[in-house]
């Protein structure tokens, strides 16, 4: 497969990926309290937004990309 193709598909997935989640989740560890040898953590969750449009945009784009990669073909 050409370049164009590869690529085309990779944005499709990630498009439809981003699309479905809307965002990334992950857990981070944070010192509360540090006196002397006693410690405490605390897990907090954050989340990284991602617009719908920027999946739109890359589904859009791979789209395009097989497209012009056919008509390359």
């Amino acid at each position: 497969m050409k370049t164009y193709t590869w690529t085309g598909i990779i944005l499709v997935v990630i498009g439809i990926v981003i699309l479905t989640y809307q965002g990334i989740t992950y857990t981070t560890r944070e010192k509360v309290v540090n006196i002397g040898p006693i410690q405490m953590t605390a897990e907090k969750t954050k989340t990284l937004p991602l617009p719908p449009i920027v999946g739109g945009i890359a589904l859009v784009g791979g789209i395009v990309l097989l497209v012009v990669g056919k008509k390359k073909g």
